[in-house]
């Protein structure tokens, strides 16, 4: 069976440009529905991808880490903040704490998060496809769609439908 991700970047690097019109034009009349359908597809992409079969996001990014993010896992590891931010993080250009590897050091080889219950908001939260305001998230999704397969499928089937979206 192949890595939900193979050849993924790819994919999305040709994509890319179509994926940022429909965006374009989302944004300009964004459907009353449309968080509605990002929820909808977000649920039906999941019956058929399984996070464990990939864990790309976990293996080739960093999720930002806010105060709140490093209380709780430096809490977690039985750490000082100021400890953990020394071992796992770094300062990122934006002034946002990134972790200093990839793949993340809380990914365990059978693609199990050993700080699931204590992950960052970022991960908590990712792919970002289950959000309020959709329409803000759209951007992010194009970027996402290099990352991770649902991300990418999501995309596709609304290039096909969005203006078919109420």
């Amino acid at each position: 069976m192949s890595h939900p991700a193979e050849g993924l970047q790819e994919q999305a690097k040709k994509k890319r440009e179509a994926f940022r019109k429909v965006v374009k034009a989302v944004k300009k009349r964004p459907p009353g529905k449309l968080d509605e359908w990002f929820e909808d597809a977000h649920d039906v992409t999941f019956q058929s991808l399984d996070c464990l079969d990939c864990s790309n996001c976990c293996s080739t990014t960093s999720p930002m880490f806010f105060d709140k993010d490093i209380e709780r896992l430096s809490g977690h590891l039985r750490m000082k903040p100021g400890t953990f931010i020394e071992q796992y993080l770094y300062l990122d250009t934006d002034g946002i704490y990134a972790l200093k590897q990839t793949p993340c050091p809380f990914l365990g080889v059978d693609r199990y998060c050993s700080v699931y219950e204590y992950r960052p908001k970022a991960c908590r939260e990712f792919p970002h496809t289950r959000h309020r305001r959709m329409v803000q998230k759209l951007d992010l999704a194009v970027a996402n769609s290099s990352i991770c397969p649902a991300v990418f499928r999501i995309l596709k089937a609304l290039e096909q439908s969005w203006a078919t979206i109420p």
